[in-house]
């Protein structure tokens, strides 16, 4: 019984910082995000009696004992509904820099569950698979349907889960990701979460979500570039404003993460219509229309100490692979 699948990145246009639930994961208000075409994670899962306990090989080396004790508490979830104890191998790969702040465990979990549930032989509704893959990563849920997608916070976890707004096709918008960082971050997001309430800004930034949500919609139907930028951008600094706030406070920004932000605000106002977020880490997301991507590239790439520039396009959610 083995299964391959693939699952994308995505980055949340209208972010959550902060749960409702943790055991659960569901987030404190719900988030607006897309899937990114060149930033994936393809992972193949084994099932059979020969083995004698689960082994998780991620990038082609055997991961640490809490990550594969992560994954086989996830693939305990699939094996309880299957009726199917045996344990599993799991080979996983990302093409680009994990726990860096571009959703590495999003994409990972939503091509785990997708593959696992797959190799077990089960048959499972979208719904179904974003439940799931919140469970083993709150943001996977948002890899698992196509495009640009909404997760709906919920107050219970079968109410928990992403459902896909608009087709990749929808908006010929782009993602371009400044790598700055190629290493782990210091304190993940798992953890971040938990100190999220402890920042005096934590309380008024949930009590304005569900005006950005709808606002963001809005601009969504409406392909409002301008609108969405300005929603956007101004929704990562306030995601991080309760980071830098908390206790103890988290700065996962870097004097280089601060200069293109900088340089994203100096080229919008001299014509170039661009917009940064960022994630919980030191990388920077710019989102911008197609036709702008590669002026803008050469530029990023004009920057010094930028190691890479990966360039997105909205993209489809995971997929089984042959």
């Amino acid at each position: 019984m083995k299964a391959k699948a693939q699952a994308p990145s995505n980055i949340a246009l209208i972010k959550y910082w902060g749960k409702y639930d943790k055991k659960l994961r569901i987030p404190a208000n719900s988030s607006i995000s897309f899937n990114l075409s060149e930033a994936f994670t393809t992972t193949s899962v084994e099932f059979d009696e020969k083995f004698e306990s689960d082994t998780f090989i991620f990038n082609g080396k055997k991961a640490k004992p809490a990550e594969t004790e992560r994954v086989s508490k996830h693939l305990n979830l699939l094996r309880n509904m299957s009726k199917i104890k045996h344990f599993a191998k799991v080979e996983s790969r990302n093409n680009f820099p994990s726990s860096s702040g571009i959703a590495s465990s999003a994409s990972g979990f939503a091509a785990l569950t997708l593959a696992a549930s797959s190799s077990l032989g089960l048959t499972l509704s979208e719904k179904r698979l974003s439940i799931l893959a919140r469970l083993g990563s709150g943001s996977a849920c948002r890899s698992i349907p196509d495009g640009f997608v909404e997760w709906k916070a919920g107050k219970k976890s079968e109410d928990s889960f992403a459902h896909s707004l608009y087709p990749a096709d929808f908006w010929d918008i782009c993602d371009l990701v400044a790598v700055t960082e190629k290493g782990s971050k210091k304190i993940g997001s798992t953890e971040g979460h938990f100190l999220a309430q402890s920042s005096p800004f934590y309380k008024e930034r949930i009590l304005g979500m569900d005006k950005k949500i709808k606002e963001t919609k809005s601009a969504l139907k409406n392909k409002d570039f301008t609108k969405l930028g300005e929603l956007t951008e101004a929704e990562a600094v306030s995601m991080h404003s309760v980071m830098m706030t908390s206790t103890p406070a988290l700065f996962y920004w870097t004097p280089k993460t601060l200069e293109i932000m900088k340089s994203v605000v100096d080229w919008r106002s001299k014509g170039l219509e661009t917009y940064f977020t960022i994630d919980a880490g030191p990388n920077v997301h710019i989102i911008c229309q197609s036709k702008d991507v590669k002026l803008l590239r050469s530029k990023l790439e004009g920057i010094k100490g930028i190691k890479d520039v990966l360039i997105n396009r909205v993209s489809n959610g995971a997929k089984l692979l042959k």
